[in-house]
C-alpha cells in the first residue's frame, strides 16, 4: 500500500488496482485499507484487468469492486474462464520485460522459464490457497497444441533456457493430457519439470521421463496418514512411498514439500514426518509452517476451534510465523520444528555425501549448491533473529 500511495501522490490521476487471493476474499477491507486503491479485481482477473486497461468504465466491468464517490460498488462476478486457449502466451511478455538469467530457484536448472498450462486443482486440500480463492477446484486446461506452440516459441525466444517448469497446481491431475504433452515435448527436445501428486503410476512416470521430464515438485505435506486425512489430501502414505521409489528407480529427481503444524499435529507426528522424509529421501525439500489463509477451509476450521495464535502469518522481514497453536502443541514448538526438520534431513552423512559427489561431478552444480547453502544459512539466521 505504501507503494500505491507514493505513486498516487506523484500522479493523482493514476488508477491503481489490486488483484490476487487476498482481495478476492476481502474486497471491502482491501479498498478500505487505503484511499490510493481505486479498485480490486475479484477471483479470476485476466479479462477484468484487460477491460480496465482498455479504458472501459468501471461500472461496466464484471468481477470488479471499486470506489465510487466515497462508497464501494461491487459489479457482478465474471463467469469462470472455460476457454483457456483464449489467454495469450506469457512467453512474449517474458521476452519483453524479463531477463530470465536474473531468476533462480534452487531445484531448477538455470536459467529456467516457468509458465502455466492450466488453472485449478481437483484436490480438496484444506490449506491450499489458490484453488479455494481464485483458480477453483476443477482443472481447466489449455489444449495440448496451445501448450506446445508456446514452448516451441519459447525455445526461439530463449535458446539459453535449460528447463521449463509447468507451475499448474497439479499438472498430473489429467494424466492422459500430461502424457500427450510429454510426448510432444520429447519431440521438441526440451527438459522440463512440473508439480505432481504422489500417486502417479510407474508406467506414466516412465513416459514422462522418456520425453524430457527431469524433476517433480511433490507436496507430501506429512508422514502421518491421519493428518493427510484431516486436510483431505487424497493421498495414502504407502502409495506416496511407492511413487517415490519409482521416481528414484527411473532417475526422476524430486523436490519434496512438507508442512508442520497441520490439524492433528503433535510432537510425535512431527518426528514421524521428519523420519518419513529421510526414509523416502527426495532430492531436495522445502519445509513450511501451516498457514491458515483467509478464504481457506483451514482458516475456517482454525477460527471455529480457537487455534489462531493471533500473531499473523509473516513477521516484518517476511519470515513465516506459526499462526496456529494447539492445546498439545504451541506455536513456538511448531516454529522451532522447521529448523530441526531441515537440519535432520540435510545434515545426514548419506545426504551430505550425495550432494558433495554431485558438486564434484559438475561445476554448475557446485555453484548452485554453494548459492543454496548461503541462502539456507541466511534463512536460518533470519528465523532466529525473528
Amino acid at each position: 500500500m505504501k507503494v500505491a500511495e507514493a505513486l498516487k501522490a506523484k500522479n493523482p490521476d493514476l488508477k491503481i488496482g489490486f488483484v490476487g487471493a487476498h482481495v478476492a476474499v476481502h474486497p471491502v477491507d482491501s479498498l478500505a485499507a487505503s484511499s490510493a486503491i481505486d479498485f480490486v479485481a475479484r477471483n479470476e482477473f485476466d479479462f477484468t484487468i484487460k477491460d480496465v486497461a482498455e479504458g472501459r468504465p468501471l461500472s461496466t466491468v464484471l468481477g470488479l469492486s471499486y470506489r465510487d464517490h466515497g462508497s464501494i460498488t461491487h459489479m457482478p462476478d465474471r463467469p469462470i474462464l472455460e476457454d483457456m486457449d483464449s489467454l495469450p502466451y506469457v512467453i512474449d511478455v517474458y521476452r519483453r520485460d524479463l531477463t530470465v538469467e536474473n531468476y533462480f530457484i534452487g531445484y531448477l536448472l538455470h536459467p529456467y522459464v516457468s509458465l502455466y498450462t492450466g488453472r485449478g486443482c481437483r484436490s480438496k486440500c484444506t490449506f491450499c490457497l489458490w484453488p479455494q480463492t481464485v483458480g477453483g477446484q476443477r482443472y481447466r486446461t489449455r489444449s495440448v497444441d496451445h501448450v506446445i506452440g508456446e514452448i516451441a516459441q519459447a525455445k526461439t525466444h530463449f535458446p539459453q533456457v535449460k528447463e521449463f517448469f509447468f507451475d499448474d497446481d497439479t499438472f498430473t491431475d489429467d494424466l492422459p493430457r500430461a502424457s500427450a504433452i510429454a510426448r510432444r515435448l520429447g519431440k521438441l527436445g526440451v527438459t522440463w519439470s512440473c508439480n505432481a501428486k504422489a500417486n502417479v503410476s510407474r508406467e506414466t512416470l516412465r513416459v514422462l521421463r522418456d520425453n524430457g521430464l527431469r524433476l517433480l515438485l511433490v507436496g507430501y505435506e506429512s508422514g502421518s496418514q491421519t493428518i493427510l486425512n484431516n486436510i483431505k489430501k487424497g493421498v495414502r502414505v504407502d502409495i506416496a512411498r511407492r511413487f517415490t521409489r519409482d521416481c528414484h528407480d527411473l532417475g526422476i529427481k524430486i523436490h519434496g514439500t512438507f508442512i508442520v503444524g497441520l490439524p492433528g499435529e503433535s510432537r510425535q507426528t512431527i518426528e514421524d514426518t521428519i523420519q518419513y522424509a529421510c526414509d523416502i529421501d527426495p532430492t531436495t525439500i522445502q519445509v513450511s509452517i501451516a498457514a491458515p489463509y483467509p478464504g481457506t477451509a483451514l482458516f475456517r476450521e482454525a477460527k471455529d476451534n480457537g487455534w489462531l495464535a493471533g500473531n499473523g502469518l509473516l513477521d516484518a522481514d517476511g519470515v513465516q510465523k506459526a499462526a496456529l497453536s494447539y492445546p498439545n502443541l504451541p506455536d513456538t514448538e511448531i516454529f522451532a520444528a522447521v529448523e530441526r526438520f531441515y537440519r535432520r534431513f540435510y545434515f545426514r552423512p548419506k545426504k551430505m555425501a550425495t550432494m558433495s559427489f554431485e558438486m564434484m561431478r559438475s561445476f554448475e552444480m557446485m555453484k548452485r549448491r554453494l548459492r543454496e547453502g548461503r541462502e539456507f544459512f541466511s534463512f536460518l539466521a533470519r528465523r532466529r533473529a525473528s
